[in-house]
């Protein structure tokens, strides 16, 4: 699993329809997930640090939690089938621990208010992300083939005596 932070809302040039967009911690990765319009009100309400006069329904699922001692101890978005993410908010009170289903928008509304990590399985990563830093990825591709071009056949006998005496 990787840790994502929130990195904004965007809109899809074509449809105009919202998206919430992760960023890794390098920030070389985003995972872009179409969301609603009412979902992408609710995340942007926290990142600019909007208070809403009376509590929205993520603020209610948040309070619900704070006043039950319920801890989110994160989230997961976990599959990704048939262009639909699936999440699971991972709840924690006291020794019990439970899993439970949730659209991956509202448990990033969620997780934003109540500062809990999300995280993404590499799987979905590895399926739906798009490259955001291009040059660095070219550089550490180019540092790579340097490094396979100079090996000879005594370096990897070396190195594979190295790792065999650990």
């Amino acid at each position: 699993m990787i840790e994502m932070k929130v990195a904004g809302i965007a809109l899809d040039a074509i449809t105009r329809s919202p998206i919430v967009l992760l960023k890794d911690g390098s920030e070389r990765r985003a995972l872009p997930i179409y969301i609603g319009q009412d979902q992408a009100k609710a995340i942007i309400t926290v990142l600019e640090q909007q208070k809403p006069p009376r509590p929205l329904t993520h603020d209610l699922i948040a309070n619900i939690f704070k006043v039950w001692d319920m801890d989110l101890e994160k989230i997961i978005i976990h599959s990704l089938q048939d262009n639909t993410f699936y999440a699971v908010l991972c709840l924690q009170r006291g020794e019990v621990k439970k899993e439970i289903d949730c659209r991956p928008s509202d448990a990033i509304a969620i997780a934003l208010r109540t500062n809990s990590p999300v995280w993404v399985m590499e799987e979905v990563i590895a399926s739906a992300s798009i490259p955001v830093d291009r040059d660095a990825d070219e550089e550490e591709r180019q540092a790579f083939r340097n490094f396979v071009s100079n090996l000879s056949p005594s370096d990897l006998i070396q190195r594979r005596g190295d790792f065999s005496e650990q």
